[in-house]
């Protein structure tokens, strides 16, 4: 049995490497580590804070393991801090750490190298599919979610805030990959078959998220 933590950022590539995983008898899904900019504490490039991401984990019935790290951090640092993350996590049992990667041979490499350093295995379960399908497939599973942030030299900052569905994928410039892989857009996740219910949320006034385009975000009470 593997024992697998999994890199989260909230998104949908995350959620469908989560989705995969379960479905996998092999498989049992222990945690979520997700990384944040600080003292902001947003997700890394989606600018989805904290408070989404901690209630996400509980929506899915999944501890939630935090990582800090500055803006500007170097790849060392990165390392170091995810080496302590995830140090209390191996010795409670977990072998295993995935990542939504779909095509971005550099970033996996590097990113198997660090968890290998830091004495897990890594697993792609995206690793290669085309990105057609896996946009269908995350759609089709009936999970719901929004566009958080773009890159505005490649995508109309008019999306912010749009749901991430067919009418979206149809719309998306021929050159723009339908998940985003190379960094287009971003999403957050707040609906989904995994979920014991939705995350609420509220939509704030659009900003800038390094390079990016964001849209503010903030949890909404239930009625």
């Amino acid at each position: 049995m593997k024992n697998v933590a999994v890199l989260w950022s909230g998104g949908k590539d995350a959620m469908l490497a989560l989705h995969t995983l379960q479905q996998d008898a092999s498989v049992q899904v222990k945690a979520l580590v997700a990384t944040f900019w600080t003292p902001e504490q947003v997700i890394t490039m989606h600018g989805t804070p904290a408070p989404l991401i901690a209630a996400q984990a509980g929506a899915l019935n999944l501890p939630l393991h935090r990582m800090m790290q500055p803006r500007g951090a170097s790849n060392a640092m990165y390392e170091a801090r995810l080496h302590e993350t995830l140090a209390p996590l191996i010795e409670a049992g977990i072998t295993h750490v995935a990542a939504g990667d779909l095509h971005l041979a550099d970033v996996r490499d590097y990113r198997a190298g660090v968890l290998q350093r830091a004495g897990v295995a890594p697993v792609f379960p995206l690793w290669d599919q085309s990105s057609q399908a896996c946009a269908a497939a995350f759609i089709d599973a009936g999970y719901a979610a929004i566009i958080t942030s773009v890159d505005p030299d490649r995508l109309d900052a008019s999306w912010l805030g749009a749901p991430y569905d067919e009418a979206f994928l149809k719309a998306l410039p021929p050159e723009v990959d339908p998940c985003g892989e190379y960094g287009a857009f971003h999403t957050f996740v707040y609906d989904g078959p995994l979920f014991t219910q939705p995350v609420p949320f509220t939509r704030g006034d659009t900003y800038n998220e390094g390079p990016m385009r964001a849209v503010g975000l903030a949890p909404a009470e239930t009625p």
